[in-house]
């Protein structure tokens, strides 16, 4: 038998000149830069020619004028604050990559109902049990057939359930993933909960995905889905 347990500038030529600059904004920040150094030197001949053109008896408005500097400034300090958050995002996948390599080799806990079984070490879920309970426990295989079944009496808290990969019948099954699954009921008889972990080694971390995928029991996890690390 198989064993399972727990356990607004007005000027147009100076408006065409904001006006590129602000597109340029929106486009790779290596352009940007030079996009906005060749617009600025437009925009001060442009902003000169006004000044060295303009009527006597009809002066540049200073206002306008003024609105025209700070509209400009605005798109170079908006470029600046790009190319900041352009290195904050490449430093922080920096983090992720490391922090993911470094969790390659290491039993987790994450959650979830499908776990890897090989025949020397079976599979292990952790059960997080609300209150006592008696539970019927099914696991199935890749094409969803049942392979073994179990009614177990369990205490609350969290606790380990092992199966060492044997079906019903006392048959080894072969390496593969293999799913758990809980429907319990406590004393009077009401439906209980039971939330699944599954605790296996890190295979691999896939580093060209953002964030960064961790290979758990044949599963893919974010780092976020890392619960605890049980041993190194």
């Amino acid at each position: 038998m198989a064993v399972g347990s727990i356990i607004p500038a007005t000027n147009p030529a100076v408006t065409a000149t904001i006006n590129s600059a602000t597109s340029g904004a929106n486009s790779t920040t290596g352009v940007d830069s030079k996009t906005l150094a060749a617009n600025f030197t437009q925009f001060l001949q442009l902003l000169t020619t006004q000044l060295k053109n303009q009527n006597p008896l009809d002066p540049l408005d200073t206002n306008q004028f003024t609105q025209q500097l700070v509209q400009f400034a605005q798109v170079e300090q908006q470029l600046k604050s790009n190319d900041q958050l352009a290195t904050l995002v490449s430093l922080q996948r920096t983090a992720q990559a490391s922090q993911a390599l470094d969790f390659v080799g290491k039993t987790v806990a994450v959650d979830g109902t499908t776990s890897s079984m090989k025949a020397a070490t079976g599979a292990l879920w952790n059960l997080s049990v609300p209150k006592p309970s008696v539970a019927s426990i099914t696991i199935t295989n890749e094409i969803g057939m049942q392979v073994y079944g179990g009614s177990y009496t369990m205490n609350a808290g969290l606790q380990e359930y092992f199966w060492d990969g044997k079906d019903s019948n006392g048959a080894q099954l072969p390496d593969g993933s293999y799913k758990l699954t809980v429907s319990a009921k406590d004393a009077s008889g009401q439906a209980v909960t039971v939330p699944v972990e599954v605790e296996a080694a890190v295979d691999s971390a896939d580093l060209t995905k953002t964030p960064p995928i961790l290979s758990v029991a044949g599963q893919d996890y974010t780092l976020e889905k890392i619960k605890r690390v049980i041993r190194h």
